[in-house]
């Protein structure tokens, strides 16, 4: 089964996501089919870049993002 979810990057107390398309059985920070977002927390606010187009299509494929990855979705349609 193929997931939309985070791939944690960045230093330590210093997080950084990417959202990846991965199959649900990789490990969190492993094999990747596609990156097509990154998500900073970091940031006041946070920032959130999304290729939305890719997204879609991931979705409409069959692919299920995570709880937290669906509501990083949300908030950057807002």
């Amino acid at each position: 089964m193929v997931k939309i979810r985070l791939q944690r990057a960045g230093k330590k107390k210093a997080p950084f996501y990417h959202i990846v398309v991965a199959d649900s059985k990789s490990p969190r920070d492993g094999k990747i089919i596609e990156q097509i977002g990154t998500y900073d927390p970091m940031t006041k606010p946070s920032t959130i870049v999304l290729n939305e187009e890719k997204v879609a299509q991931w979705i409409k494929n069959g692919a299920k993002p995570t709880e937290t990855v669906k509501k990083l979705i949300e908030n950057a349609a807002k």
